[in-house]
């Protein structure tokens, strides 16, 4: 497990060990909105590591007012597209030992209004509290970076999930008035990683296409009728050189 909050994850860690009798469960402190602390991390589980079976990206950020590194990376960027992006080019070797290895992005319904944007992928031009736009934003390039490393990768499964709305502290912090208003649909946190977990371990998803998008255990659209969110390939090879770009900045810096 990777955990920026010591004390959350060790509860985590402590209740997982519990409930299953697995005492193999080992976790690592990063906090993903630094992305040289990721790339550090990625490096050293890399040389200390044989092989990674799933690779998940479920850690998200809608902080409301605008933060950025002295690198020029907004904060809700870095955890939510920059850091995944580091940790898969990085353990991606890892990943190719594993038969297959799985590449999973925890993703949003709300990307499905929403379209790649490479012109302003940090989304910079929107207004700094209109974080639930910006989140949805994030979760598209989310969606087509699965989409993407499918095509780079053959080898590896890789696919994104909407998980549903979920009732979690995170969720009713950052949109407390829709959260209230669907207050009796929101889904418990169990219910909500359910897909994630069968897309980890079970040997279905691997007899479907890489690279695609799930609901309830059942690949969906990634886009709605006559949505015009498609992007074009140009565009999705633009989004990807930016982000291999900052990487590279960073590694070299």
């Amino acid at each position: 497990m990777v955990c920026k909050n010591h004390q959350r994850g060790e509860h985590v860690q402590t209740t997982i060990m519990n409930e299953t009798g697995n005492q193999d469960i080992h976790l690592h402190l990063v906090d993903l909105s630094q992305p040289r602390n990721v790339f550090r991390f990625a490096q050293d589980f890399r040389d200390q590591t044989g092989k990674l079976d799933v690779l998940i990206h479920n850690a998200g950020s809608m902080v409301a007012n605008r933060q950025t590194d002295p690198d020029g990376i907004e904060k809700n960027f870095a955890v939510n597209v920059l850091a995944p992006h580091i940790l898969t080019r990085q353990l991606i070797p890892l990943l190719h030992k594993a038969k297959p290895g799985r590449v999973i992005f925890v993703s949003s319904g709300g990307m499905l209004v929403q379209k790649l944007d490479v012109t302003d992928i940090q989304c910079q031009r929107m207004k700094a509290g209109d974080v639930t736009l910006i989140y949805d934003n994030h979760k598209r390039q989310q969606v087509t970076l699965a989409e993407l490393y499918s095509r780079e990768y053959p080898d590896v499964l890789c696919a994104a999930m909407h998980p549903g709305w979920v009732d979690t502290p995170g969720m009713r912090a950052a949109q407390p008035e829709f959260a209230a208003r669907i207050e009796q649909r929101l889904r418990t946190p169990r219910q909500g990683a359910d897909t994630a977990i069968w897309l980890a371990i079970a040997e279905r998803p691997c007899n479907n296409t890489s690279g695609l998008f799930y609901q309830d255990r059942v690949a969906i659209p990634p886009h709605l009728p006559m949505s015009f969110t498609k992007a074009s390939l140009l565009e999705e090879e633009s989004f990807i050189k930016q982000l291999d770009q900052m990487m590279e900045r960073l590694r070299h810096q």
